[in-house]
């Protein structure tokens, strides 16, 4: 008996296309941007978890908002002074609406991007309260991990290691170990969001055509 059509299936080819997929090629875009603005993208990554990719990518696609600063820079020119030369992998797609807003506003690209990384600096903050709340929660397990493993020391001299009891402890002991451990890692490695100054992310030095 001949097998039915897969609909479904056929009806979510029927929207892959091929500018659709190559929309989703990665590239690389140069950008010239402060140097706080490059440290806020690093940040921001690392905090949430994500490739700066896909950072990129949010901002960019968000039209609305790429508008709005498109209007407020248009005509304008920015100055080459203490600017980084930075090289990111972005989306196809993303680099052209970058490149399309530019275009259609005369206003430079590399504005558009600092403007737009402006808008986490509410994340920033929100960020820096909370590694400031994981540093207070780590010391926290420093110390209960220090007291557990006291008792454990204390388990062992009174039962030996064979007990079964004393093996759920020293198990549990493990476990806790490794949390700390990939806590202190984490803590390590997203510490860079504790010396971030918002000041430092000052108004983008631009100037207009007359």
């Amino acid at each position: 008996m001949p097998r039915k059509n897969d609909t479904s299936n056929s009806a979510s080819i029927a929207f892959i296309t091929s500018s659709g997929l190559r929309g989703r090629q990665s590239v690389r875009a140069t950008f010239k941007l402060s140097a706080a603005c490059i440290e806020a993208i690093s940040i921001v990554a690392a905090q949430l978890g994500i490739k700066q990719k896909s950072l990129f990518d949010h901002l960019a696609q968000d039209s609305e908002s790429l508008n709005a600063i498109a209007r407020e820079v248009q005509n304008a020119h920015v100055k080459a002074g203490n600017r980084v030369q930075k090289t990111y992998v972005i989306s196809r797609q993303s680099l052209s609406l970058l490149d399309d807003i530019s275009r259609a506003f005369n206003a430079p690209r590399d504005a558009l991007v600092e403007f737009s990384v402006r808008r986490l600096l509410p994340v920033i903050d929100r960020e820096q309260k909370k590694y400031e709340m994981r540093k207070a929660a780590y010391a926290s397990m420093r110390k209960h991990l220090s007291k557990g493993r006291q008792l454990l020391d204390e388990m062992i001299a009174q039962l030996g290691k064979e007990d079964p009891v004393v093996a759920k402890m020293a198990s549990v002991m493990d476990t806790y170990t490794g949390a700390a451990k990939a806590v202190e890692t984490f803590l390590e490695r997203t510490q860079g969001i504790e010396d971030f100054d918002p000041e430092d992310f000052g108004r983008l030095e631009v100037h207009y055509d007359r």
